[in-house]
């Protein structure tokens, strides 16, 4: 064993938080090659909660004893499984939903007020006193939010300062000012914009479906920062190319990167790469916890954020 702990970071976008541990830890990057001469030494795995956990490696590192996962999702955690193994799960919760927050409202401006494209129009000179584009007010409109956890009590914060009528719906009903309605689909129904900001796990899999998005219609909006496999993406594009559904603002995707082809002809839509929470203080606020994680672990101290 080496003196120090080794840490394994497991996706290459993680790169960055090698400087960080470097000075307490000996940092193995999975990319670099599987750390066949590591794998007695490793104790911690540095993942990304998107990401599936690589089930099959654990079963290779017989003194892994910690699951660090940067972000405050993790969906992509077995958590039955680690617990099995008692194998704790530490993540990074309630340091950037004000941030996405922001983003979802920006996706909704960019969208309705069409700002993206007309940020092209002028780039491309199609801006003529004839093109004019006349878009809808946000006042009145009827914001529906799936799942009112920190994001979505976020985003209701922030709609109805933009003068929007806010309603939600999750699986649970607990206490809020805003209205529950009695199904997802009901809920699709009564809104012109429509925010996914639910926890992403299999209950939750392609739980946007084609009924859901035919029932937002031709002059609803979807919002995605949640995850990308909580939206049917196929049944998206199609209701975007057939116009059952109006318009869509997604930074989520099923593969990530997605494929730009995937995109190229499917009209209405506004997309950003995933960048709903990478804030600088977003980021700052996980590295933090993920630090205090690992020196609370190797201190036989509780763990600071566990998953429970």
């Amino acid at each position: 064993m080496t003196q120090r702990p080794a840490v394994l970071i497991m996706q290459r976008h993680l790169a960055p938080l090698s400087g960080f541990l470097e000075s307490a830890y000996d940092v193995y990057r999975f990319w670099e090659g599987p750390p066949i001469e590591a794998a007695h030494d490793i104790r911690i795995m540095v993942v990304a909660g998107e990401a599936a956990l690589d089930k099959a490696l654990i079963e290779r590192l017989p003194n892994l004893d910690l699951i660090a996962c940067f972000t405050s999702g993790y969906d992509g955690i077995d958590i039955g499984w680690c617990r099995e193994r008692d194998l704790p799960v530490t993540h990074a919760p309630g340091v950037n939903h004000e941030d996405v927050a922001d983003h979802a409202l920006g996706l909704i401006l960019a969208a309705r007020r069409q700002i993206a494209s007309g940020d092209r129009q002028v780039r491309s000179g199609g801006w003529t006193a004839e093109t004019r584009t006349i878009t809808a007010s946000l006042g009145g409109q009827k914001l529906g939010i799936i799942g009112l956890g920190h994001i979505g009590k976020a985003v209701a914060d922030r709609a109805e300062a933009f003068r929007m009528a806010v309603s939600w719906w999750g699986p649970r009903p607990h206490d809020a000012e805003w209205p529950r309605a009695d199904s997802l689909l009901a809920l699709a129904k009564a809104s012109d914009i429509l925010v996914v900001a639910c926890k992403a796990d299999e209950t939750n899999r392609g739980l946007i479906s084609r009924e859901i998005l035919e029932a937002l219609g031709p002059d609803g909006l979807l919002v995605n920062v949640s995850r990308g496999q909580v939206v049917d993406e196929d049944a998206l594009i199609a209701a975007l190319k057939s116009g059952s559904l109006g318009q869509a603002a997604i930074d989520v995707f099923i593969e990530e990167p997605t494929d730009p082809n995937r995109w190229a002809d499917v009209p209405n839509v506004v997309l950003t790469p995933h960048t709903a929470g990478a804030t600088t203080a977003g980021v700052q606020g996980m590295l933090m916890l993920l630090m205090q994680n690992l020196q609370a672990h190797f201190a036989g101290e509780p763990l600071k954020t566990p998953v429970v």
